[in-house]
């Protein structure tokens, strides 16, 4: 969709441009337009922070005129350090609204109960860290009992600092490290953390730690239209702001185990049998289909991705021992998996959501399978052939083995690729990924940003990161001849958000959740 047009205005008494959104997202109240507070916090500061990181893009030409004008031939580039293109892309990029396609983020009434009442391990700055950021400090050498010390609810938040010292320079540049860097930097203003600015991070943490926070972090200062949310206390949560924070279903407890209690005690169907398991997973999908944005497994963390369609008569006498609770060899366990894993996918299929499932990298330290990682986009391309009418949505790139990865979305009508956490895991092999998508699969196929996280705040930072990966990638394949300008720019709407409102049918899972029952 084009835009209104460029509306021009001054950042220290330098002209810029914003593009206007477009009038069918202006008519659309559900989904985020692009606000005036957002744009405010592009500050030059945050300009020259945000896009210079990227490549030294210049804020506007030396002679004040619209970058965004300016054509470039494939593989030509004007004379000066920063390729007028690069500008003009970077801006766009970084005032599109985005959708966030992955995210486990939990309810702003748990954070605000802080970490005696809610599921955070601690209540301060250094809760920042606790997610992704912790793995990386521990593969750099902190001990178990500093991390957990620096994570806890009883020390000092001042006193933190010097637990964290030692570590910092070695996990500061990392993805993790930036976007947390990059959020304490939005956040609370604060350039460097040290010992002199800690007690500074503190006190913005405590500031920016009130009600109405996810929305002024997440759409107000990030730019998200909504994110989707994995819960990872409940197959479907039923958020208090359902336009923001969107949900997925949770299948992984309907196949593996499966857990008899989370997902049958709910339903109220007394389970004597594999049929009346069938009538369970049946149940939270007519219950919750209709409001949820997709499925997601991540049972990939146990086991490779190779489900094979195993018919009810194998399964059934490997649910009644689990039933009795009767020990089940791996191989049976299998068998089990497998028919239900089919059958909620089937489920899922019949209800048009997606099917989202974790690939490649494992979160943590000291536990990765390689070899199991390795053999996930094989068996992707298997899933995809047994259920050509289920749209599969292969998450985090399949990190490190992204180039099978792309193969399958090349080859596969029903696959797609989202880069949630990639920008993260590794920002560089991201961007890279993203520039070989745009010239070898279509460009339909890729969703660019989920943050990931339980804490809200690094989303910022990751949202960031993501942009700027997202605004290189387009540059550089304009700088080396693969694009066009124009390519390029009308390629950041669909990127952003146009991918994702049509994978995930946005705008009508919107319109259900205004009228679900448990919406105020």
């Amino acid at each position: 969709m084009a835009g209104a047009g460029p509306q021009q205005f001054l950042v220290d008494n330098r002209r810029a441009v914003w593009y206007q959104a477009p009038q069918s997202l202006q008519e659309t109240p559900h989904l985020f337009v692009m606000s005036t507070d957002f744009k405010n916090k592009l500050s030059r500061r945050a300009l020259l922070k945000n896009l210079g990181a990227a490549g030294g893009f210049a804020v506007v030409g030396a002679s004040g005129e619209a970058l965004a004008a300016q054509p470039a031939r494939p593989g030509s580039r004007p004379a000066g350090r920063s390729p007028r293109w690069a500008a003009a892309i970077s801006r766009r990029v970084f005032e599109t609204s985005l959708v966030d396609t992955h995210e486990h983020l939990i309810e702003e009434e748990e954070r605000l109960r802080g970490a005696t009442g809610g599921r955070v391990p601690c209540d301060d700055w250094a809760l920042l860290f606790s997610h992704y950021l912790n793995s990386d400090l521990q593969t750099a050498g902190m001990s178990p009992a500093d991390l957990s010390r620096f994570l806890s609810p009883g020390m000092d938040p001042a006193a933190k600092w010097k637990l964290l010292e030692p570590h910092w320079p070695a996990v500061k540049n990392t993805g993790y490290g930036q976007a947390v860097r990059i959020a304490i930097r939005e956040l609370y203003g604060v350039e460097e953390l040290s010992a002199a600015t800690v007690k500074q991070v503190q006190r913005g943490y405590e500031q920016t730690r009130k009600p109405g926070f996810y929305q002024r972090i997440l759409r107000e200062q990030a730019g998200l239209e909504s994110c989707q949310v994995n819960c990872l206390s409940a197959p479907f949560r039923k958020s208090a702001q359902p336009l923001l924070l969107m949900q997925d279903l949770s299948i992984v407890g309907m196949f593996a185990g499966p857990n008899l209690d989370a997902f049958g005690r709910p339903t109220g169907i007394e389970v004597r049998g594999l049929a009346d398991w069938h009538r369970v997973i049946d149940w939270w999908f007519a219950r919750y289909g209709p409001y949820a944005v997709a499925v997601k497994s991540q049972h990939a963390y146990q086991r490779d991705l190779d489900y094979a369609r195993v018919p009810a008569e194998k399964a059934e006498p490997v649910f009644l021992k689990r039933l009795r609770r009767d020990p089940v060899p791996a191989e049976e366990q299998k068998l089990l998996e497998d028919h239900l894993f089919w059958h909620a996918v089937d489920k899922a299929t019949e209800h048009d959501l997606p099917v989202k499932l974790h690939t490649g990298y494992y979160a943590g330290a000291n536990s990765m399978p390689l070899g199991r990682v390795q053999r996930n986009p094989a068996s992707a391309s298997d899933l995809c052939r047994l259920s050509p009418g289920t749209r599969f949505v292969f998450m985090h790139i399949c990190y490190p083995h992204y180039e099978d990865l792309l193969a399958l979305a090349k080859q596969f009508s029903n696959a797609f690729v989202d880069m949630c956490w990639s920008w993260i895991i590794n920002p560089i092999a991201a961007k890279d990924y993203l520039k070989k998508h745009l010239v070898t699969a279509p460009s339909n196929k890729v969703l660019t940003f989920g943050g990931d996280y339980i804490p809200v705040e690094p989303v910022l930072g990751h949202a960031i990161l993501a942009r700027r990966g997202i605004a290189q990638a387009l540059s550089e394949l304009v700088e080396e001849g693969w694009l066009t300008l124009d390519d390029a720019l009308e390629l950041v709407e669909p990127l952003l958000h146009g991918n994702a409102r049509k994978i995930f049918r946005l705008e009508a899972k919107a319109a259900a959740l205004r009228t679900a029952d448990w919406v105020k």
